[in-house]
């Protein structure tokens, strides 16, 4: 009886039993252990965000659009421009690098290099993650760009490409200065790109100590040793920016990035952070809905050589919701009442929108996954006479 139902309505509860069976599924397997939500804990800092790297949902937040001081977190954009040229070949790893004496005197933190030395670029670059040498960090902006402020431009060309609209950059170490500044969310969406584009160079943020010239030193996120599901990002401090910590921690399959900026001591920085880590891991849970491409739907096309368009995601789909609490999930589809050709592959055609608790959760384009060029004379003739037909029984369609 079902194929007696409107093409719409049809793939409309062909896509949402499919969703809510797989949430259905899981959550029987998951127990249905319901777990309510409280208010996120009080966190003593100027500002913060707490997010699922996954999802990009955000689970807590204070002030967090509020322009601060980075201190050392501005290494994170500084590595960030880093990775970047590794990645693209203008840079390679054991490329070495001649220390000027502006590097070399540069105040604050320090990797401890001398002026006139060569330093292979991986080195400086552990210099700075671990250690969060100013030098290291200065040394590498004039190796790339040729001076410091010719990098800051870099800097944020980045942070505009990555949507960091209130961030500005005019160094590579993070000193102080009253047109350097970011916010916590910026700092929580540089963390995730971090992680997402250069996985194998975040690796270097969990690396506890680093030995140079000599001298060891330890990473200052004292969190990778009392948690072992964090795994980095980046202390900074200065007078005016108070203790700050961009962190991230993956427990059973499940990542946060947390970013906490402006408290009182490095101590308070670890157990501010920790204390929105707990909270998140605890009281949410996050889940791959598709993969990218998927769900494949398959939608009639008028007027055109092909009879039917594929629809499909962009990206994966992740959702990020209360802890045991599939059921109060469900989706919707949008599709058009007709679709004619062209179609050119990746155009919108649909939207796929979720809600948790009858509210709004999230929505995603449904693209087409190929091109469909206009048909022939007869096809477009045929179809212009079906549409007409169709055009009857439309009041059945909604």
């Amino acid at each position: 009886m079902s194929n007696t139902l409107p093409l719409r309505k049809r793939l409309y509860h062909s896509l949402t039993g499919w969703l809510l069976a797989v949430f259905l599924i899981s959550g029987m397997a998951q127990g249905q252990n319901t777990v309510s939500v409280p208010s996120p804990p009080e966190v003593n800092a100027k500002s913060y965000v707490l997010q699922d790297f996954h999802s990009g949902q955000i689970l807590a937040q204070k002030n967090a659009h509020q322009r601060v001081d980075p201190a050392s977190i501005t290494k994170l954009m500084t590595a960030y421009v880093v990775f970047n040229e590794l990645a693209n070949g203008r840079l390679r790893e054991d490329e070495k690098v001649t220390i000027s004496e502006k590097a070399w005197r540069t105040g604050g933190s320090k990797m401890f290099i001398e002026v006139g030395k060569q330093v292979p670029v991986i080195d400086l670059l552990k210099g700075m993650v671990i250690q969060s040498g100013n030098d290291a960090s200065v040394a590498l902006a004039e190796h790339i760009a040729g001076s410091e402020e010719t990098f800051a431009s870099m800097m944020n060309q980045q942070a505009q490409k990555l949507g960091m609209t209130d961030s500005h950059f005019t160094n590579a170490t993070g000193l102080p200065h009253e047109d350097h500044y970011v916010t916590a969310a910026d700092v929580a969406k540089l963390s995730a790109a971090i992680i997402r584009d250069f996985p194998d160079y975040y690796k270097l943020f969990s690396h506890k100590k680093f030995t140079y010239n000599g001298i060891t030193q330890h990473n200052r996120n004292t969190l990778l040793w009392r948690d072992p599901s964090v795994d980095g990002l980046k202390t900074g401090h200065t007078q005016s920016a108070g203790y700050c910590l961009a962190a991230s921690a993956k427990r059973n399959g499940m990542r946060l990035i947390s970013a906490v900026m402006g408290t009182e001591s490095e101590k308070a920085r670890a157990d501010e952070t920790q204390k929105l880590l707990n909270y998140g891991f605890r009281f949410f849970e996050t889940h791959q809905l598709y993969k990218k491409g998927d769900p494949d739907l398959s939608v009639d096309v008028w007027k055109g050589e092909n009879e039917s368009v594929k629809l499909g995601l962009a990206d994966d789909l992740y959702v990020t919701i209360p802890r045991g609490q599939y059921k109060k999930l469900s989706a919707d589809v949008k599709l058009p009442k007709v679709l004619e050709a062209p179609i050119s592959t990746g155009q919108k055609i649909g939207v796929l929108k979720l809600s948790f608790d009858g509210k709004p959760l999230l929505q995603r384009d449904l693209l087409a996954k190929q091109a469909v060029a206009t048909g022939g004379w007869w096809t477009r003739l045929t179809d212009s006479v079906g549409l007409w037909f169709k055009s009857f029984g439309d009041d059945d369609d909604e």
